[in-house]
C-alpha cells in the first residue's frame, strides 16, 4: 500500500496539470484544500464572514463629466450642477459634495432650488419632473411626473412659492403644485397668449418669470421673438411684443417696469413696460460698424442676466455675442458695468452661468457679488466687488482632468506624516492671483468622523505629469504635483529614429509604483522608460544616472563572443548559475559601444546638471532603446524595494532586474532562459532568426507609408482620450460573457487564447498597470494615452474559436481593419486564407494542462512582487526572493543573495541565484500576497526614508534603516514557513512555503476573467478582492478561499472602469466613473454603517431674510401683489383637474429611504427632532415677526389718517 501511494504521489508530482512541480498536486474544485505532506498542521482562525461586507458608492470626486444645468440657493449657498448622463452633484463647503444619479439616465435639463426648502426639482429630457429630498445625507427622489404628449423646455419657480410654471415645446405653459407633484387644471395655451390674427406658431417656451412688481403678471418669452405677459388673474394677456429676431433669455429690473432680453443676432434690447411697440433701447456689445455702415454679424447671446447695484451702476452679464469674422476666439463672458465692458475669456466653451446676489427677492436691489460660470470642462467663480474681476480658487478637485487620467493607484493607512509633507512642498507652488475673499459656496456642513485615517490617490496624465491627493475623510484635496516631462529634452521632429514615432503624448505615465514609508516613487511611461524619485526636503543640483537596458533579444538571436562582452546584459545563462557579471554604471550622456550605436531610446535624457526643487527629485531613468529597427516593447510589470536596493521590471520580452543603489543591471534575459532545466513545457528548439537584412530594409523602405496611415486610424480610435469624450459603445450581458474580444490597434487580445504569429503575443495585464497591446512590426509604438475615457479590455475567448472567425466578427463590430504581424514580418507574400490557417494551427488552451507549446509563442511578465520567502525547497530560513508571474500562468522564485552591512552593500554585487521554485495557475498571474502560519499579513521589507540632501551631522551619520518582515519573526512555534496567495485571471490557490504544497485552491470565474485582485486587511484580518470583466466584486477569505461576497456591482464594465480600478486596505476602492471623476466604493460592512456620519449634511436650518419695508406710499400705491393667492387660482376648486393623459405621477421612494436613515440610530432621531424643533421654533419666529409687522404698519396707517383728516377737516372742498 505504501509503495502504492508512492507511485501516485510520483504520478502526480510529474503531471503537467499538477498545482506545482515537484509537488503533490492541487485539485480543481473551487475551494477545495488538497492533502498535501506540511511540516506542522496550518490551522489559521478566519474571522471574516458574509456579514462583514457591504458594497456601496461612497462618494464621487471630480468635475461632472459634460455639465447641462446649474442652479444655486441663495440662501442654503449650495450648488447643483446637472449631467448629460442624468446625474446630479450638488456642492457646498469643502466636503460637503453629493452626488444623485436618476436611474433612467437622461440628460438634465434645468435645475430649480426651493430656497431654503431643503428640495430640488430637476427637468430630464425624458420630460420627467423629479423632487429631491435634501434633508437627508443621501437625497432621494420624492416625485415625479411625467410628460406623456409634450416636451418640457422651461421651468419657472417663483420664491416661497409652491407652484413651479412649465413651459413646453409646443408653446404652452402647465402649472404643477410642487407638495403633492399633481398637474393644475390651469393652463395658458399659445394660442390664447398670441393675438387671434397671428398665423404662425410662437414656437417653444424659453422663458418664464414672474413680474417682480405684481406676482400675478406672468413673462413668458416664445423662441420666434414674441414675448406675452399674462395676466393670471384675468385669464388674458396684458400685452404682446413681436420682434424680428428669436430670443434666447430675458431678465427683469428689480422694480418690474423694464426687462431686457438676448437674441440671436447678438442683440440686447431693452423694454419699457408704459410702451411695447419697440424696445427703448438696442445694442449690439461686439458689433462694430463696418466701413459700408452695416454692423458686424454677430453670434447669439445665449444668456443675459441685468442686476441692479445700490452703490454702483447696474450689472449686464452675458454670454456670447461676439462677432463672426474673428475665427479662433475662446468662449466669452461679458461684464457691462456703467460704461465699462470687461470681457472675460474663457477656455472651454460657456454651458451656463448663474449670477450670485445677496438677496432671494426679485423686487430688491439685487447687489450682485460674484458670477458662477460652468464650463463644459470647469467651474469657475468670478468676484465682481473688485474692478478687475479676480476668480475665487476653487476648492473642490476639479482639474482632476487638466491632463487625461492614464493610470490611478490608491494608498490607504499610510504613515501620518506623509500627508503634511507632502501638502507643504506642494504649497509653494500654489498659483497666485485669487481673490482673497471666502468660497461663496458656503452652504452645508460637515464634520470630520471618527473613522478616518491617512489615505492618498495617485493620478498619473498623458501629459507625464503625477498628482497626489489627499483623500482622507471622504474627501480629495491635491497635495503635490510632479511632471515627470522635465526629465527628458523636449522631443523634436524629425531628430532621430525614437522621436519619429512617438506620438502627442510621449511622456504619458503607464503605471506607477510607491513606498510610502521609504518614498521612493517610481513611474514607467509609454515611451518604454522607468524613471526612480527620491523625496527631499531640500533642493539640489543634480545629474540623473541613465541606464539602457536592451530588453528585446529573442532567445533565437545569435550574439557573436564580441558583444558577449560587451553587453553582459545579453550573455546566455549558464545551465548551473544565472549570475550576471560585472557591470559598470552607465554615465550620463556617455556614449555607446561602436556596435549599438543603431539603439537609440525614444526620449533623451538631459545629460546635464539640473537645479531639481524639493519634493520628489529623479534619481535614475531605465530606457529600453530600439534595436535593429525595432521598438521596444512597453514595461508590463514593475516592482521596486527600498530595503532591498532593487528595481525589477518585465515585459512580453522578458525580465530585468537593476541594482537603483550601484546603478547597475543585474539580471536581463528572455523569460525562457529564466526557466532553466525547470521548464515544464515542452518546447520545440528554435531556429536561429534568418538574416534581417530583408525586414529591416523592409521596415525603412515601409516606414513612412505604414506608419502615416496607421497613425491616422489610431488617432481617429484614440480620439476621445485625450479630448475627454466618452462614446464607448456599451456591451449587454450576454456580448459580456460570450467568446468575444475587444481589440486595440487592430489585434485580439483575449487573455485566455492569444493566437499570435511571428512569435509576438500581446502581454496581459499586469497587478498595478493596465493591459497592452503589443505592437506589430508595422504598428507605431506610441500612440496618443490611453485615458480614462477608453482602454483595452479583454473578454474571454474560447480555446475551440478560431482567430478567423474573430477577426470577422470584430471587424463588423468595430468596423476596423485588421492587421497580422505576420503581414510585415514574412520576406514571402502569402494570401490570407493561408496566413489566417497557419494562425488557427497555433491555437491552443491556457488551461493547467497545457504540455506543449507553439515556436511563436513568447511568455510576459505581468506581476512581479519582492520580498523574503523560500526559493527552493531544500530552504530553512526565508531569504530574498523575487516572485515572478507570467502570462502562461506560471510563477517562479528567483532567489537573491544580498549584502546586508551598508559598505558592502554599496560595493559588493548583489547575486542572483537560478530559478527556484516553478508554480502553476490557469491564466495569467495578476497578484502575490503573503501571509504567515497564524494568517497575518507579511509586509515586503522597506527601508526608513532618510533625506539624502540633508546637511551631514558629523555625531549622527547617516545609515541606511531597514525593516523586515520575516515570516519566521511574527511567531514561534511555527516558524517552518509561510503562505504564499496567488491570484491569476482564472483562480487563486495558497501554497505553504517552503514545501510548495498546494493547500487551497479556488476558480473564481469561468464565463469571465479578473481584471484587478489584491490582497487586502479589513476588519483586523484579510481577504483577496477581485474585481471581474463582467463587474462582479468578490472577496474570498484568507486563506481557505471561502467566497465572502459576490456582487454584480457593474453589468457593464467599460474600458476606462477595468483599466483604473484599484483596491485598497479598510475595504475600499475606486475607479474612473468617467473622464473627469473619481468614484470611491466600499466593500466594508463598519465603513458602510459609519458612512452617514462620514457625509456631509446638505441642509441646514437657516433664517430666511426678512424683505425690504417697501414703505407705506409704495406699499399702497405700488399694486396689489401682495394680495395674489395662487392657490385660489390654481387649486382644484377653481381650475379643476387636468387631463389624466397629459402627464403621470409616479411617486418616490424619498420620504422612506429618508426615515429609514434617520431611524437607523438614536443619534439620526435626536438629530431629526432638533431640526424639526428649530424649524418649528423658525416658523412660529417668522409668524411673530410678521405679527409685529402687520401692526407696525397698522397703526402707522392709522397715524397717517388721522393726520390727515386733521389736516382737511376744517377746509372747503375747493380748497382739498
Amino acid at each position: 500500500m505504501k509503495k502504492f501511494r508512492k507511485v501516485l504521489d510520483g504520478l502526480t508530482t510529474s503531471s503537467p496539470g499538477g498545482g506545482t512541480m515537484g509537488s503533490p498536486s492541487c485539485g480543481s474544485t473551487a475551494g477545495t484544500p488538497t492533502a498535501a505532506p506540511t511540516p506542522k498542521e496550518i490551522d489559521v482562525q478566519e474571522t471574516l464572514v458574509s456579514e462583514n461586507f457591504q458594497l456601496c458608492k461612497t462618494v464621487r470626486h471630480g468635475f461632472p463629466y459634460q455639465p447641462t444645468a446649474l442652479a444655486f440657493d441663495p440662501v442654503q449657498k449650495i450648488l447643483a450642477i446637472g449631467s448629460r448622463s442624468g446625474g446630479v452633484r450638488i456642492l457646498g463647503r469643502p466636503g460637503v459634495d453629493c452626488f444623485c444619479q436618476h436611474e433612467s439616465g437622461a440628460a438634465v435639463l434645468q435645475l430649480q432650488f426651493l430656497i431654503n426648502e431643503g428640495a430640488l426639482v430637476s427637468a430630464c429630457a425624458d420630460d420627467t419632473l423629479h423632487l429631491w429630498n435634501l434633508r437627508q445625507r443621501r437625497p432621494a427622489i420624492l416625485h415625479s411626473l411625467k410628460f406623456n404628449r409634450e416636451r418640457i423646455t422651461f421651468c419657472h419657480l417663483p420664491f416661497q412659492s409652491k407652484w413651479l410654471y412649465v413651459g413646453t415645446e409646443r408653446g404652452n405653459t402647465h402649472i404643477v403644485n410642487i407638495e403633492s407633484f399633481i398637474l393644475s387644471g390651469y393652463v395658458i395655451m399659445w394660442n390664447k397668449a398670441i393675438e387671434l390674427s397671428t398665423k404662425t406658431h410662437p414656437g417653444p417656451v424659453v422663458h418664464l418669470s414672474d413680474s417682480p412688481k405684481d406676482e400675478g403678471k406672468l413673462l413668458v418669452g416664445f423662441e420666434s421673438g414674441t414675448i406675452v405677459q399674462w395676466d393670471l388673474r384675468a385669464k388674458k394677456a396684458d400685452f404682446r411684443i413681436y420682434y424680428d429676431e428669436a430670443i434666447h433669455s430675458a431678465c427683469w429690473h428689480h422694480e418690474g417696469k423694464q426687462f431686457m432680453c438676448s437674441h440671436s443676432d447678438g442683440s440686447l434690447t431693452l423694454w419699457n413696460l408704459r410702451n411695447t411697440s419697440k424696445p427703448i433701447q438696442i445694442t449690439f456689445p461686439h458689433g462694430k460698424i463696418q466701413k459700408d455702415g452695416r454692423k458686424e454679424s454677430c453670434k447669439p447671446i445665449l444668456k443675459v442676466d441685468y442686476k441692479t447695484s445700490r452703490n454702483s451702476e447696474p450689472f449686464v452679464i452675458f454670454s456670447g455675442g461676439l462677432s463672426y469674422d474673428k475665427a479662433g476666439r475662446r468662449p466669452t463672458l461679458t461684464i457691462m458695468h456703467g460704461k465699462a465692458i470687461t470681457v472675460l475669456e474663457m477656455d472651454y466653451p460657456i454651458v451656463e452661468f448663474m449670477t450670485l446676489c445677496d438677496t432671494p427677492y426679485n423686487n430688491e436691489v439685487q447687489d450682485p457679488y460674484a458670477v458662477v460660470v460652468l464650463l463644459e470642462k470647469d467651474l469657475i467663480v468670478v468676484d465682481l466687488t473688485q474692478s478687475n474681476f479676480p476668480v475665487f480658487e476653487n476648492p473642490y478637485p476639479m482639474d482632476i482632468h487638466e491632463s487625461p487620467v492614464t493610470c490611478t493607484a490608491y494608498f490607504a493607512d499610510c504613515p501620518p506624516d506623509i500627508i503634511p509633507v507632502l501638502y507643504s512642498i506642494g504649497a509653494k507652488h500654489k498659483k497666485t492671483g485669487y481673490s482673497q475673499k471666502e468660497w461663496p459656496v458656503s452652504g452645508g456642513m460637515w464634520t470630520l468622523g471618527s473613522h478616518t485615517y491617512p489615505e492618498i490617490i495617485i493620478t498619473g496624465h498623458a501629459d507625464g505629469s503625477i498628482k497626489f491627493w489627499d483623500a482622507s475623510a471622504i474627501t480629495l484635496q491635491m497635495l503635490y504635483k510632479l511632471k515627470t516631462s522635465k526629465v527628458f529634452e523636449k522631443p523634436k521632429q524629425n531628430e532621430g529614429r525614437g522621436a519619429e514615432l512617438v506620438d502627442d503624448d510621449p511622456f504619458a505615465v503607464q503605471m506607477v509604483s510607491w513606498c510610502p514609508q521609504s518614498r521612493i516613487f517610481c513611474v514607467v511611461g509609454i515611451s518604454a522608460y522607468i524613471i526612480l524619485y527620491r523625496f527631499s526636503k531640500y533642493d539640489a543640483n543634480t545629474q540623473i544616472v541613465s541606464l539602457e537596458v536592451r530588453l528585446q533579444c529573442d532567445p533565437e538571436d545569435v550574439i557573436s563572443p564580441s558583444e558577449n562582452e560587451n553587453n553582459p546584459c545579453f550573455s546566455e545563462p549558464q545551465s548551473g548559475s544565472h549570475s550576471p557579471q560585472p557591470h559598470q554604471p552607465v554615465s550620463p550622456g556617455g556614449g555607446t559601444p561602436e556596435s549599438l550605436k543603431d539603439c537609440t531610446p525614444c526620449l533623451k535624457v538631459k545629460d546635464r546638471a539640473v537645479r531639481v526643487p524639493p519634493g520628489y527629485q529623479a534619481e535614475l531613468v531605465i530606457q529600453l532603446p530600439w534595436i535593429d529597427g525595432e521598438p521596444p516593447q512597453q514595461v508590463s510589470s514593475l516592482d521596486i524595494n527600498s530595503a532591498y536596493g532593487l528595481l525589477a521590471f518585465g515585459n512580453c520580452n522578458g525580465l530585468a532586474v537593476v541594482d537603483y543603489l550601484q546603478k547597475t543591471i543585474l539580471l536581463c534575459m528572455s523569460t525562457l532562459d529564466l526557466y532553466g532545466a525547470a521548464d515544464p513545457y515542452q518546447r520545440l528548439t528554435r531556429s536561429p532568426r534568418r538574416n534581417r537584412q530583408s525586414t529591416s530594409d523592409f521596415c525603412m523602405r515601409g516606414l513612412s507609408n505604414f506608419y502615416s496611415d496607421s497613425k491616422k486610424r489610431i488617432r481617429t480610435s484614440y480620439q476621445s482620450l485625450t479630448e475627454l469624450s466618452d462614446n464607448q459603445q456599451s456591451v449587454d450581458m450576454e456580448r459580456s460573457k460570450s467568446p468575444t474580444s475587444d481589440h486595440v490597434n487592430g489585434h485580439c487580445t483575449s487573455p485566455t487564447s492569444q493566437p499570435c504569429s511571428a512569435g509576438k503575443p500581446r502581454v496581459p495585464m499586469g497587478p498595478e498597470g493596465p493591459r497592452l497591446a503589443r505592437r506589430g512590426p508595422g504598428r507605431p509604438p506610441f500612440r496618443k494615452a490611453q485615458s480614462a475615457a477608453c482602454m483595452e479590455i479583454s473578454l474571454p475567448v474560447s480555446h475551440t474559436e478560431g482567430y478567423a472567425s474573430r477577426r470577422a466578427m470584430l471587424q463588423q463590430f468595430h468596423g476596423v481593419t485588421m492587421y497580422s504581424h505576420d503581414e510585415h514580418h514574412t520576406t514571402t507574400p502569402y494570401s490570407w486564407s493561408d496566413r489566417e490557417s497557419r494562425e488557427n494551427s497555433f491555437s491552443r488552451s491556457r488551461s493547467s494542462s497545457v504540455s506543449s507549446i507553439d515556436r511563436d509563442t513568447k511568455e510576459a511578465i505581468t506581476t512581479l512582487q519582492f520580498g523574503e520567502s523560500f526559493g527552493r525547497k531544500s530552504d530553512t530560513l526565508p531569504t530574498p526572493c523575487l516572485w515572478v508571474g507570467t502570462s502562461l500562468g506560471m510563477i517562479l522564485l528567483i532567489p537573491m543573495s544580498i549584502p546586508t552591512d551598508q559598505e558592502e552593500r554599496m560595493e559588493e554585487q548583489v547575486t542572483i541565484g537560478p530559478c527556484g521554485a516553478v508554480l502553476m495557475l490557469k491564466g495569467s498571474v495578476l497578484r502575490f500576497g503573503f501571509l504567515d502560519c497564524m494568517g497575518a499579513l507579511i509586509q515586503s521589507p522597506y527601508e526608513v526614508w532618510r533625506d539624502v540632501n540633508a546637511p551631514e551631522d558629523p555625531d549622527r551619520p547617516r545609515k541606511r534603516k531597514l525593516v523586515h518582515f520575516s515570516p519566521s519573526s511574527s511567531q514561534d512555534t511555527c516558524g517552518e514557513g509561510h503562505l504564499a496567495i496567488v491570484c491569476s485571471e482564472r483562480q487563486a490557490k495558497v501554497f505553504l512555503m517552503p514545501s510548495q504544497s498546494c493547500l487551497f485552491v479556488h476558480n473564481i470565474t469561468e464565463s469571465s476573467f479578473v481584471l484587478r485582485a489584491d490582497v487586502v486587511s479589513v476588519c483586523n484580518s484579510v481577504c483577496l478582492a477581485c474585481f471581474c470583466a463582467n463587474g462582479h466584486v468578490m472577496t474570498l477569505s484568507l486563506p481557505s478561499l471561502r467566497p465572502l461576497m459576490d456582487v454584480n456591482y457593474l453589468p457593464q464594465t467599460d474600458m476606462r472602469i477595468a483599466r483604473t480600478f484599484c483596491f485598497t486596505n479598510g475595504g475600499q476602492a475606486l475607479y474612473l466613473s468617467s473622464p473627469t471623476e473619481i468614484q470611491r466604493i466600499t466593500y466594508s460592512q463598519e465603513m458602510y454603517d459609519n458612512l452617514q456620519e462620514m457625509l456631509g449634511e446638505l441642509f441646514t436650518p437657516t433664517e430666511t431674510p426678512e424683505a425690504q419695508n417697501r414703505g407705506f406710499l409704495k406699499g399702497f400705491f405700488g399694486g396689489n401683489a401682495h394680495t395674489f393667492d395662487r392657490e385660489e387660482l390654481f387649486g382644484e376648486a377653481a381650475a379643476g383637474k387636468a387631463s389624466r393623459s397629459l402627464a403621470q405621477h409616479i411617486p418616490g421612494q424619498g420620504g422612506v429611504e429618508g426615515m429609514k436613515v434617520a431611524a437607523s440610530g438614536a443619534v439620526g432621531e435626536l438629530a431629526r427632532a432638533r431640526i424639526a424643533l428649530d424649524e418649528r421654533g423658525q416658523r412660529l419666529g417668522e409668524l411673530e415677526e410678521r405679527t409685529a409687522l402687520m401692526m407696525t404698519s397698522a397703526e402707522c396707517f392709522s397715524k397717517h389718517a388721522h393726520e390727515l383728516m386733521l389736516k382737511c377737516k376744517d377746509k372747503k372742498w375747493y380748497q382739498l
